[in-house]
């Protein structure tokens, strides 16, 4: 029987698709319809959406909405008003970009212009078998856990993360169920208890989120490579960006991207360490 499956884009094809991407970020405060971005790459409309999505593992308006998030995003940072940023980055109006970005931004764009002003993050640091862990949650959920040797650098890391929050240390906080979910997170990396199912606050683009939910289908004790992950999540040829994608993550272990490996079964990388992602899958296949 023939091999029925679809041929992964030419080269010149993958080419022109970086080109139109690049584009696309030029041009990220503009209405760029389908049409338009068809003609500019010189091909019919479902062929171009096609062919966009399998190169960039996102559609060309999610990758068009990812990339005005950003913009906006870098208006808030630079101390823009809510208000300029919104008609600067193309949001046709406030009601809209409070729609569309809030879940991208994981807080109110006043908010995140504003470092986190207004914003109580909850954050604890511990010593664990791993190193120092931090974990930090919003009032949505857990938005930060990091592996690191340093817990002061890691604080510094929060803070940058949101220099105007009010950061209140776990035990300062009323918040109590911070210290039991890193209890739950302690007693499942080093005893192999169960995943704690925490509340998250996922910030990051339409395509990275589908790859971060998607992981947490995948159960202990079992990998997925980088390219199953592609095709699990139906883009079958975005291998680089589903790399790219777990490299983002920001919530260790409870968005187990330590589960996800190079096609040879090599561990790729980790933003952890490439030890502690051993460990992880070691501790896995053992059953804890």
């Amino acid at each position: 029987m023939p091999d029925r499956s679809p041929k992964p884009p030419s080269p010149e094809l993958v080419a022109r698709m970086q080109r139109l991407a690049a584009f696309i970020v030029a041009n990220a405060e503009r209405s760029l319809p389908l049409a338009v971005l068809a003609k500019e790459a010189a091909m019919s409309a479902h062929h171009f959406q096609r062919v966009f999505t399998a190169v960039l593992g996102v559609s060309p308006r999610q990758y068009q909405a990812a990339q005005r998030l950003q913009q906006f995003k870098t208006r808030l940072r630079d101390g823009e008003a809510v208000l300029t940023a919104t008609y600067e980055a193309g949001y046709g109006s406030t009601s809209r970009v409070y729609e569309q970005v809030t879940g991208g931004l994981g807080m109110t764009p006043s908010a995140y212009r504003a470092g986190g002003a207004g914003e109580s993050i909850t954050y604890a640091v511990r010593t664990t078998a791993f190193g120092q862990l931090l974990m930090a949650a919003t009032a949505r959920g857990v938005c930060l856990v990091e592996f690191g040797d340093d817990g002061d650098l890691l604080v510094a890391r929060l803070h940058d993360e949101f220099p105007r929050a009010t950061l209140v240390p776990a035990s300062e906080s009323a918040r109590e169920p911070l210290d039991a979910w890193m209890d739950a997170l302690d007693a499942h990396v080093v005893q192999g208890a169960p995943r704690p199912e925490l509340p998250l606050d996922l910030r990051g683009t339409a395509f990275q989120i589908k790859v971060w939910r998607f992981l947490l289908s995948v159960k202990p004790g079992r990998v997925v490579s980088y390219g199953e992950l592609a095709a699990a999540i139906g883009h079958p040829d975005a291998v680089r960006a589903v790399g790219s994608a777990c490299g983002a993550n920001r919530i260790a272990v409870l968005i187990p991207c330590h589960r996800a490996l190079r096609a040879d079964g090599s561990l790729g990388g980790y933003r952890w360490g490439l030890e502690r992602k051993r460990v992880l899958l070691d501790n896995e296949k053992r059953g804890g």
